[in-house]
């Protein structure tokens, strides 16, 4: 479902996160929470809702959490690709060009995503964050080689410090193309029979 703003804050303490949490809801009549711990021992605090509450509940959470702050994230008119693979939803599609942004933080990479693929003619295929990337997170874009290029240029942008590399593949292999559509997980791929 679209929701107009979403804002994301990244702690580096799962308790504060907590704290910060309750601060947040209590402050602003959100439409959505949701919040938790993610590896490595951080903790997400993500809201959804109409423009002002998410922006309020934001300032709630800074100011409760503020030593404990690793990453913030609010976009006002979320695009609703991201939305959709903030719910899990893949794209599976093959295109001229793979673009992939690494970030060291899941907020950076959401703000990546965001901006990528409003920037271009791009298809947002996944969104991995946090858990099973050691706290990263991990834009895939999918379109034609000068599309991706500039999704990829100015998702990297947006992330500023908290990049940590971009590659843009052209002519991925059809196997790759596979693999990059599952889960992500190196041990969930295998399914060999016994030899």
């Amino acid at each position: 479902m679209f929701e107009p703003a979403i804002a994301l804050l990244e702690f580096n303490s799962i308790a504060t996160g907590i704290e910060a949490g309750d601060a947040m809801i209590k402050r602003a009549p959100v439409e959505r929470i949701l919040a938790g711990s993610v590896q490595p021992g951080h903790y997400l605090v993500l809201v959804a809702g109409d423009v002002a509450p998410v922006e309020e509940a934001v300032e709630a959470g800074r100011e409760t959490g503020s030593g404990d702050l690793r990453d913030t994230l609010f976009l006002p008119n979320v695009h609703p690709a991201v939305v959709s693979a903030l719910s899990g939803e893949l794209q599976i599609q093959q295109a001229d060009a793979l673009g992939v942004v690494e970030t060291h933080t899941v907020a950076s990479a959401i703000r990546a995503a965001d901006a990528g693929v409003k920037g271009a003619e791009v298809v947002l295929l996944q969104l991995r964050l946090a858990d099973g990337l050691g706290g990263k997170g991990l834009v895939l874009f999918s379109g034609l080689v000068a599309d991706v290029e500039a999704a990829v240029e100015i998702g990297s942008f947006v992330a500023e410090e908290q990049l940590l590399r971009q590659v843009i593949i052209s002519q991925l292999h059809g196997e790759m193309w596979e693999s990059v559509n599952r889960s992500g997980r190196f041990g969930g791929h295998f399914s060999w029979e016994a030899m």
